[in-house]
């Protein structure tokens, strides 16, 4: 899906999620690809000269597979684990990626021709995650 030169695009890559997987899983694996998505594309939107160009959701058995690409070429910028923040980072942004790492079961970013992709594997069904009411 395209996202370059989108007037909101965080908002079509929330409903273009939502469209992809509320069939083929569970409502709150929805909702936490739909909250993934957002950061994603949010960061890209904050974080590159040109936000992000595409996104991609690719369904499997029981996983989805969601890639955000930009422009951006620096992959050091992206921690591979946001938990390596110090908590001053934190309190200055970067709660997002640490969410991301929390609700996906995998996640990295790798650089592309044109600048880099982060792509992020989730479970379709909430099996083996943590209950709602038990996170913090």
């Amino acid at each position: 899906m395209k996202l370059a030169d989108c007037a909101e695009p965080s908002g079509l890559a929330r409903r273009h999620v939502h469209e992809s997987l509320r069939r083929c899983a569970s409502p709150e694996r929805v909702d936490d690809a739909v909250l993934i998505a957002s950061e994603l594309v949010g960061n890209a939107v904050r974080h590159t000269a040109g936000g992000p160009d595409c996104m991609c959701v690719e369904v499997y058995r029981d996983v989805a597979v969601l890639r955000v690409h930009d422009a951006g070429r620096d992959v050091s910028r992206v921690r591979a684990r946001s938990a390596e923040a110090s908590p001053g980072e934190l309190a200055c942004g970067g709660l997002g990626l640490l969410l991301v790492g929390e609700l996906a079961s995998e996640w990295s970013v790798r650089p592309t021709a044109i600048g880099k992709e982060v792509v992020v594997v989730f479970p379709l069904e909430a099996r083996g995650l943590p209950e709602r009411d038990a996170l913090p």
